[in-house]
């Protein structure tokens, strides 16, 4: 999934060390550097095409200044570019959304902070660019939870902690759920060119905390 998160200044270096250190780990610093242009520049070009038409490979180095060979040295593929783009604007989301439920001191509030954060991806700008990076990925599926990177992970761990607090006996089981189903509805808009209304947001959110409360047991 995006990804995409106007509110981040600083993106973050993980990804392109992480890929900087698949290859040799002794340039490690200038690897990283060159990866994190070509992440920049495929995001910038995708953005622009949007679904007109699939950005090459020549179109990324191009931008980026860099060759095909730089290009290969770190990706083997652009579907591996696109999955690392995936997971690039992933962990600026959850950065993000992390921040945004710390200003809250109820894990009630801390879930609502959450889902307004996924759900922000489908507003224009971030949609637009979402569908554009996922539309790139020959291999990486239509939703924002399939192919080879789950986004899933990453933000449903932010649940674990606010559904314990609500009582949930599963935590990671739930969150896991609750963040599948919710990016689910996320793909759905996005494929469909639609933003969710205030009141599905609200209902999504409902659904998200009705699935950490524990059910009262009942006898027979």
């Amino acid at each position: 999934m995006v990804l995409v998160n106007e509110n981040a200044i600083t993106p973050p270096k993980d990804v392109a060390a992480r890929v900087a250190a698949n290859t040799l780990a002794k340039r490690g610093p200038h690897y990283t550097d060159e990866v994190r242009r070509l992440l920049d520049a495929a995001f910038a070009v995708m953005g622009e095409h949007g679904t007109t038409a699939r950005v090459r490979v020549a179109d990324i180095v191009a931008r980026a200044g860099m060759s095909n060979d730089t290009f290969y040295r770190h990706f083997p593929s652009k579907d591996a570019l696109v999955v690392a783009l995936l997971e690039d604007g992933t962990e600026r989301l959850a950065s993000y959304i992390e921040h945004q439920m710390g200003k809250e001191t109820t894990p009630e509030g801390k879930v609502r902070r959450w889902v307004e954060g996924v759900m922000s991806q489908t507003r224009e700008q971030a949609a637009d660019t979402t569908l554009a990076v996922l539309w790139n990925g020959t291999s990486v599926g239509a939703g924002v939870t399939a192919g080879r990177y789950d986004a899933s992970v990453p933000l449903g761990g932010l649940l674990v902690e606010p559904f314990a607090a609500l009582g949930s006996p599963h935590p990671e089981m739930d969150a896991s759920l609750a963040a599948h189903a919710t990016l689910g509805k996320v793909s759905d808009y996005l494929w469909a060119g639609t933003r969710p209304h205030r009141d599905e947001i609200e209902r999504i959110t409902e659904f998200c905390i009705d699935t950490a409360i524990p059910r009262p047991t009942t006898t027979r």
